[in-house]
Parts: C-alpha cells; sequence; structure tokens
C-alpha cells in the first residue's frame, strides 16, 4: 500500500433515524451479533480504510454508550433530520485537516457491502482528483471514493437525501466505476420486510 493510498479515510454514514422502520436508528438494528454501525466500521476497516470516521445523528448519544468503535472518529450531526447530505457534509468537513487524500463513503444500512467491495474501491484511488464508484451490473452504487480535490464542490452540493448525487451526475465522465455485484449485494435495510437481511 502506498503512503497516498495510506490517506484514503473511511467515512461511514450513520445518522439516519430509521423513520420507516418505526423511528428506530439503523446503526443501532442487531446484525451477527453486534449493532450495524460497528459491522460497517469493522467492513472499511477489513477493507483498508486508514482511519474511520463515523457521522451520527439520531439517538447519538445512545449510540456513544452502547456501540463499540475503537478508534474510530466520531462525528454529530445536529442536523441529520434534513437529509443524509447534511451527513455528508459533516464527515467530509471533519475530514479536512486530517492529511487524508480522499473519503471512501459507505452507509450503515448497506450489510451485503462487504470488505471485498470496500477495497476494490479503494484500490482504484490515483489522486486527490479521484473519483469511483462501485457498480452493480453497471449501474453506480455504494460505496464510493471521494478525492479531497472534490469534497468542496460536494458538500456545496449536498442536499436532502441525494448526498454527492448531482455532483456525481455532473462529472459523470470522471467516475471510475469498479464492478462490485460478483462480491456485494447493494440492498438497503429501509423498511420492516427489509430486516430479513439481518442475521
Amino acid at each position: 500500500m502506498t503512503d497516498d493510498e495510506n490517506r484514503v479515510a473511511g467515512l461511514l454514514l450513520a445518522a439516519g433515524g430509521g423513520r420507516r422502520l418505526g423511528g428506530r436508528p439503523k446503526a443501532l438494528l442487531p446484525h451477527r451479533g453486534r449493532l450495524l454501525v460497528e459491522h460497517a466500521a469493522e467492513v472499511l476497516r477489513a477493507g483498508g480504510c486508514a482511519s474511520v470516521h463515523v457521522v451520527l445523528g439520531a439517538r447519538a448519544e445512545e449510540v456513544r454508550a452502547r456501540a463499540e468503535l475503537p478508534d474510530c472518529a466520531l462525528v454529530d450531526n445536529p442536523d441529520w433530520e434534513r437529509g443524509m447530505g447534511t451527513s455528508l457534509r459533516a464527515g467530509l468537513d471533519a475530514l479536512a485537516g486530517t492529511g487524508a487524500r480522499a473519503a471512501l463513503v459507505l452507509l450503515v444500512d448497506q450489510p451485503g457491502i462487504g470488505p471485498e467491495a470496500v477495497a476494490r474501491v479503494r484500490c482504484a484511488y490515483r489522486s486527490p482528483r479521484s473519483l469511483v464508484s462501485a457498480a452493480y451490473d453497471g449501474a453506480r452504487g455504494h460505496p464510493v471514493l471521494f478525492g479531497a480535490a472534490h469534497w468542496e464542490g460536494i458538500a456545496a452540493t449536498a442536499t436532502g437525501d441525494r448526498g454527492a448525487r448531482a455532483y456525481l451526475k455532473e462529472h459523470a465522465d470522471a467516475v471510475e466505476l469498479v464492478e462490485c455485484g460478483d462480491v456485494a449485494e447493494a440492498y438497503d435495510i429501509d423498511t420492516e420486510a427489509d430486516l430479513a437481511h439481518l442475521e
């Protein structure tokens, strides 16, 4: 791993309140004997991210009290109810000044995405101008990697639940797609029916 690759930071967005799950924050859902936020943070670590920042929102104090997140930087997003875009901005703000050259963004509610997909996306990093996205049968999905040169532009356009979608669409020609459909499943835990995916 080069020195630059060592500066790809994991950014876990885990602030959602689980409105369609009866107000159960996704970070606190159980999966494989631990909390979903713990599982996702470990996926970023196992995928080779040198550091992991976790953005918290809904019931942040409870997540801090219950979750074992050693060596993770915990970032509070007081505006989490306004959508994922606010969590992405909070996370990128927290990474500014850390020396990170890129942020590899994973969503807490996608447990079908494991270290293999994270590693593939991370290994596509070339420079702070890199824009990389996992793809599933050619369609863009998560995780995504944003080189530091893009952070300001992404933060300026991240609104509501759209996150970086508008920025990536605008810069589609620059996005490198990395096929991950053979090693990951990109389903979300959004509804009661989706809870069947948890183990």
